[in-house]
């Protein structure tokens, strides 16, 4: 990349401009003059100011002289051209840029890796900033991410290094939203290697790559193409429903959501019925259905249903009941909005 050149060659400039400055210091030390004299007279030297030599100068001097004259000043003259170019052409601010938002992704823990900046990965960044969640977009077209606000690296998001620099290792989940699915298979095997537990949803474009996706590694597999499709068939055919599921669990700003709460092995809740909890009186809360650590639903749960340690609790309410319900069952993570 442009970028990575331009800091090649700065750094190669400046670190033979050191390494100039240091041999013409230590050649002048050696023939007599002391440290800060040696540095004075090489830097008058390489630049070519012309004031005053500092000793009388031998023949060895001479000859040590012209050879700094003819290294040094190209030297000098290179590692400032490089550097004015990069501050004519916007490309160190870009540089420095790039390295501060580098610093700030090394910062990040508990984040989400979104591989893909098209339309479904616009989307997904959207619900992930209202539910404010940190999180790196990696896309390897530096057009279409140039200006974005979110943080976001240029490559190739199947090489591990990029999602090395993305924090995969300090990553909570991996989205493989990219616009091919040998793409996704490929990322969601490279995220699975580097990271085991990693939780991992992947985008799938036709119906046979869901499968492969799985098999890949994928926790979660999505069609885009195939949840539009069930949406558009439930508008017809239960319209009102259809946009009351839409509205709790899409939009920030209604009174009412469906969120999920976890209740983990050391919870009040663990081998309680829903019954004995209180959970409706205690919270405000509606249970809608428990999930067991296999993954298997019960919905409509009675009020006999045991709460197990690991099960998640799939609730409706306000967003102080469900904060309340989190805080019941020791979720210290919060209580998490559906998507």
């Amino acid at each position: 990349m442009k970028t990575e050149a331009l800091r090649r060659r700065i750094l190669i400039a400046l670190l033979a401009l050191l390494l100039v400055l240091g041999g013409g210091t230590l050649g002048y030390w050696v023939i007599g003059l002391s440290p800060l004299d040696a540095l004075y007279q090489t830097v008058t030297t390489i630049t070519t100011v012309g004031f005053r030599e500092m000793f009388p100068l031998t023949t060895a001097a001479k000859v040590f002289t012209i050879l700094l004259v003819l290294t040094g000043v190209g030297t000098a003259l290179y590692a400032f051209s490089a550097v004015l170019e990069a501050v004519i052409e916007g490309d160190l601010m870009d540089l420095w840029g790039r390295r501060r938002m580098e610093r700030k992704i090394a910062d990040l823990h508990d984040h989400v890796i979104l591989c893909g900046w098209g339309r479904v990965g616009r989307a997904i960044a959207s619900r992930l900033v209202t539910g404010g969640e940190d999180f790196v977009v990696i896309d390897e077209d530096p057009a279409r991410v140039e200006g974005i606000d979110p943080l976001h690296l240029v490559g190739d998001a199947t090489d591990d290094s990029i999602l090395e620099r993305a924090g995969i290792r300090r990553a909570r989940a991996l989205v493989a939203a990219t616009s091919t699915d040998t793409t996704n298979v490929y990322l969601t095997l490279s995220g699975r290697a580097l990271r085991p537990e990693l939780f991992i949803v992947a985008r799938a474009r036709i119906a046979d790559s869901e499968e492969k996706l799985r098999r890949a590694g994928a926790d979660r597999v999505v069609n885009p193409q195939a949840i539009g499709g069930a949406r558009m068939a439930a508008l017809l055919l239960s319209p009102n429903v259809a946009e009351f599921l839409d509205v709790i669990t899409h939009h920030g700003d209604v009174e009412f959501r469906v969120a999920e709460v976890r209740v983990p092995a050391d919870s009040p809740l663990a081998g309680l019925s829903l019954r004995d909890a209180h959970v409706r009186d205690r919270t405000g809360a509606l249970v809608l259905a428990l999930r067991d650590t296999a993954g298997a639903f019960t919905t409509n749960p009675s009020p006999e249903a045991l709460v197990s340690p690991d099960d998640i609790l799939i609730a409706i309410g306000t967003g102080t009941q469900l904060d309340a319900l989190a805080a019941l069952a020791g979720d210290h993570q919060g209580e998490m909005t559906a998507p």
